[in-house]
């Protein structure tokens, strides 16, 4: 028979090799404290520095608590959570950046409103220590977010989440190639809530976020939980169409009754362009919509592991 094992930890690293050791230095002692049977499963995510054989070396310090599964190549922060989440075994799950931005001290806290009856724990970062064009920028994705999805997230920035196994499970049955997994599971949660939790300045390193990558995660999340923008964007052709409708009547009717002119004609250009790239717009956002249909069609894996260290259960 298995150990039940009451809590994992999975921890997506990507050339963390700066940050590991005080990683491991605060993590472990702050996981023994709790007094539970734990996991760790970290998933290194392709990294090209000494992050590899650090967590292989890891493993061979702690190998009753430690998991590592190493990619073969880079596929991207939340596949590396979703293979954790495949990984992973216990009852309940917790999400922890490798960068030390979020103190591990603070799981327990996540761990307490959960046994408050909650089945999924969202984290909102106490004093953000992020540069100020990042943090304005979250604060209107945020905004955006939820008049587009209705998914009420306060801080949709912090990986530091909690999540009960049936949450897990019912993640582990999606097959989507890009998704954003907090909304994923806020949507299948049944008593959501939200904690405060400490943010730091990061350990040592840069962040793995460009303002691309930023940008890329809000049109996943947008056009991967909603339909609202092509609705939007339907209404608002409805409207244009029918506006131009009315300036070609107007056109019509003043060279009938005043004659043919040459003044508009750099107005004319200028609601011609207005035109021209309103309808550049829609096409970007339908090929966005058909580019997420034509890489689910394909039915790629959405990830390769090359190996994982584990520790095989007795029997």
């Amino acid at each position: 028979m298995k150990s039940v094992i009451d809590l994992s930890v999975v921890i997506p690293v990507y050339n963390e090799q700066d940050v590991l050791p005080a990683l491991f230095d605060r993590l472990y002692p702050a996981l023994d404290a709790l007094g539970v049977r734990y996991e760790i499963v970290f998933v290194n995510d392709g990294s090209r520095d000494r992050s590899p054989a650090m967590l292989a070396a890891q493993f061979d310090l702690r190998p009753d608590v430690t998991r590592v599964v190493l990619f073969n190549g880079n596929f991207g922060q939340h596949r590396a959570i979703l293979a954790g989440f495949e990984y992973s075994r216990g009852e309940r799950v917790v999400t922890l950046d490798a960068d030390l931005q979020n103190p591990p001290e603070d799981i327990k806290l996540l761990l307490a409103e959960m046994d408050k009856g909650h089945d999924y724990v969202g984290s909102i970062r106490r004093q953000r220590n992020d540069s100020l064009w990042r943090h304005l920028a979250s604060r209107a994705m945020n905004h955006l977010r939820e008049k587009l999805t209705r998914i009420k997230m306060t801080d949709q920035g912090c990986m530091m989440r909690a999540y009960s196994r049936r949450i897990i499970d019912t993640i582990n049955q999606c097959n989507e190639l890009h998704t954003f997994i907090p909304a994923l599971a806020y949507q299948f949660a049944q008593n959501p809530t939200e904690v405060t939790v400490g943010h730091e300045e990061r350990f040592a390193g840069e962040s793995k976020y460009s303002l691309y990558s930023l940008i890329r995660l809000n049109f996943d999340l947008m056009t991967g939980f909603s339909i609202v923008p092509l609705q939007l964007f339907s209404l608002l052709g409805m409207l244009v169409s029918a506006g131009s409708g009315v300036l070609v009547v107007y056109l019509v009717l003043r060279r009938l009754i005043v004659g043919p002119e040459v003044g508009g004609l750099f107005t004319l250009f200028a609601i011609a362009f207005l035109l021209i790239g309103i309808a550049l717009f829609g096409i970007g956002l339908l090929g966005e919509y058909i580019g997420r249909i034509y890489q689910e069609v394909r039915d790629r894996p959405r990830y390769v592991i090359g190996a994982v260290l584990e520790q095989k259960d007795k029997p």
